[in-house]
C-alpha cells in the first residue's frame, strides 16, 4: 500500500453554515449519514487514518529526525545558518521556545491521527462485512491511535486523553498524567497485536499496513519506557520467533530505494514521488519532504539540515577500526552524493559542514517524475527495523538478568556487519548495547528518546544546555494552553 488513500471525513460541526443549507439532501455526494454503512466504508475510513502517519509539514515542520536526532548529540540543525528555522536551534540548545509553530504542528498532526482513528472505531463495529476484516480494520486504527498517543506522551509527558470522537464540550479536556496516556498505549497495542495480521497474511497489494509485528514492537518500546523488563523481554522473543523478519544481509540495501518494505522492516511510513503533493496541501501529500530537507545545499539541491556531529561520526571509531556502518550513514567531503556529483564544500555552496545525512538521500533520478520534486519524495520512514527489536530484546533480557541472551542478541546485530562479537559481562554489557543502538539506528530518531529513556540524557547532552527535571519533556504548545483558557498546563520549568 505504497500510497495512503485519503478519505474527507466529514464533520457534525457546521453549525456555521446556513440552516437551509443544511437541511437540503445532497443531490450527489457522501455525507456522514450515507457513510460508514459497507466494507468500503471502513476500509476508507482506516486509510484516512493511516494518511496522518504521513503529514510532516502542516504547516511547520515536525519530522520525527527534528526530535530524534538534531535534539541529540548525533546532530546538530544545519540549514543555510542560525536564522533558518531559528526556533528549532532554540530547540537543541534547549532554550524554549513555547509559542513555536513546530511543536504546535507537531501536537496537531497527532491529534488529528487520533481523531481520525476513533471515526474508525466509533463507526465502523456496526458495519455487516466480514468479521475478520472488521477486526483487522479496529485493530490499525488502535494502533494508529496508539503510535500518536506514544508521540505525544515521549514529547510532552502527560497530555489530553482523547480516546473518543469529543463531543464540542469535552474540548477543553484537561492533560491525563503520563501513566494514564501509557496505560491506553498499553492497552491499545496488546488488543491490536491480538486481530492484527502477521505480515506474510498481507497481500501484496496491502504492502505497508500495520502488521502483528509492528504493533507488538511498538509495545515493546513502551514496556522499555515503563521498565517492565519481563515484559518487553516476552513480547519481543514472540517477534523473534515468529520468523516473519530477518536481517537484510548488506546493510546499505535497508535504506536504498530498492531496499523499502525489505525482510527487516517492521514499521515503515510510506511515501511515493509521483503523488503530486504541493507545498500548499501539506496534509494530502503522499511524498517526503526529508529527502530535500536532509540533502546537502549547493549543486545537491536540498536544505542541508540534520548534519552529524564529529561526536557521532567519533563513535564508529571507538573499537580501533572503522565501522562499516559508517559509509551507509554519513556523507564524508570526497564521497559521492549519488549522481548528484561528487561532495567537496565549494559544490555545497561553501557551507561549514563536513558530514551530511545519508541514509533518507535521493538521486536526481529518484526525483518525482513530474510536478515539483521538493514535497515528493519517495524515501519511505524506517520506523522500526528487526535490528531495533533485537537490541531491545537485549535490553530487556540484561534488565531480566539474563546476560547470555542479551550478548546473542546483540551479536547478531554486530554479525551482520561482520565486525567482533562482545563478550563483555555486568553494566558493561549494557553500555554495549546501548553503544550499539547509537550506531546500528544512528540518524533515524531514535537517540534523544533513548538518552532520556536510559537516564543518559543529563551526561550526555549537558554541555548542550539539558537540564534535568525540566528538558526530558518539551514545552506545550503555547497556543493550546490559550486555545483552552489555561486548563492545559506547563510542563516544569517553561
Amino acid at each position: 500500500m505504497k500510497k495512503y488513500i485519503l478519505l474527507l471525513v466529514f464533520s457534525a460541526g457546521l453549525g456555521a453554515c446556513q440552516k437551509e443549507f443544511l437541511e437540503k439532501k445532497p443531490i450527489v455526494g457522501v455525507t456522514e449519514e450515507n457513510f460508514y454503512r459497507t466494507e468500503a466504508d471502513a476500509i476508507a475510513a482506516v486509510n484516512a487514518a493511516y494518511a496522518t502517519l504521513q503529514f510532516q509539514i502542516s504547516p511547520a515542520g515536525h519530522f520525527r529526525w527534528f526530535w530524534g536526532d538534531i535534539m541529540s548529540d548525533d546532530a546538530v540543525k544545519g540549514g543555510s545558518g542560525d536564522n533558518d528555522v531559528n526556533a528549532l536551534l532554540q530547540l537543541e540548545t534547549f532554550q524554549g521556545p513555547t509559542n513555536t509553530d513546530l511543536l504546535e504542528s507537531e501536537w496537531s498532526a497527532d491529534y488529528e491521527g487520533i481523531y481520525r482513528a476513533n471515526v474508525v472505531l466509533e463507526k465502523v463495529p456496526p458495519i455487516e462485512m466480514d468479521g475478520k476484516l472488521k477486526a483487522r480494520i479496529l485493530a490499525e486504527a488502535r494502533f494508529i491511535r496508539a503510535w500518536n498517543f506514544y508521540n505525544l506522551v515521549v514529547l510532552f509527558g502527560g497530555v489530553p486523553l482523547a480516546d473518543h470522537v469529543l463531543a464540542p464540550s469535552e474540548y477543553n479536556m484537561p492533560r491525563a498524567s503520563a501513566d494514564e496516556v501509557w496505560d491506553l498505549i498499553e492497552n491499545d497495542l496488546k488488543l491490536a497485536s491480538a486481530d492484527l495480521w502477521l505480515r506474510s497474511a498481507y497481500p501484496d497489494s496491502d504492502l505497508g499496513r500495520i502488521t502483528k509485528g509492528a504493533a507488538q514492537s511498538l509495545l515493546v518500546k513502551t514496556y522499555l519506557w515503563r521498565k517492565k523488563w519481563q515484559d518487553a523481554k516476552t513480547t519481543a522473543a514472540e517477534i523473534i520467533a515468529s520468523n516473519e523478519y530477518s536481517l537484510t544481509p548488506n546493510y546499505a540495501d535497508i535504506f536504498a530505494l530498492y531496499g523499502e518494505n525489505n525482510e527487516e522492516s517492521v514499521f515503515e511510513i510510506q511515501y511515493m514521488n509521483a503523488s503530486g503533493g504541493n507545498w500548499g496541501k501539506n496534509n494530502a501529500n503522499e511524498g517526503s519532504f526529508t529527502n530535500v530537507f536532509q540533502r546537502a545545499r549547493g549543486q545537491f539541491a536540498g536544505y542541508g539540515f540534520n548534519i552529524p556531529t564529529q561526536n557521532f561520526v567519533d563513535e564508529f571509531f571507538k573499537e580501533g577500526f572503522e565501522d562499516p556502518r559508517l559509509k551507509s550513514t554519513v556523507f564524508r567531503v570526497g564521497d559521492a552524493m549519488g549522481d548528484r556529483g561528487i561532495f567537496t564544500l565549494a559544490a555545497t555552496g561553501d557551507m561549514p559542514h563536513i558530514y551530511y545525512p545519508k541514509k533518507y538521500f535521493n538521486s536526481k533520478s529518484e526525483d518525482a517524475p513530474f510536478g515539483d520534486p521538493n514535497p515528493n519524495g519517495g524515501s519511505n520512514d524506517r520506523v522500526i527495523r528487526y535490528a531495533d527489536v533485537l537490541l531491545m530484546f537485549a535490553e530487556a533480557a540484561y534488565q531480566s538478568g539474563d546476560e547470555p541472551a542479551a550478548r546473542d542478541a546483540l551479536n547478531q546485530v554486530r554479525s551482520r556487519v561482520g565486525i567482533p562479537n562482545i563478550s563483555a559481562a555486568g553494566p558493561a554489557l549494557l553500555d554495549a548495547i546501548y553503544r550499539e543502538r547509537r550506531i546500528e539506528l544512528g540518524l533515524e530518531a531514535h537517540r534523544f528518546f533513548d538518552l532520556v529513556r536510559t537516564g543518559q540524557a543529563a551526561q550526555a547532552l549537558g554541555s548542550l544546555g539539558f537540564k534535568t527535571g525540566t528538558n526530558e519533556l518539551f514545552p506545550i504548545p503555547q497556543s493550546q494552553i490559550l486555545a483552552t483558557g489555561g486548563v492545559l498546563t506547563q510542563n516544569p520549568g517553561y
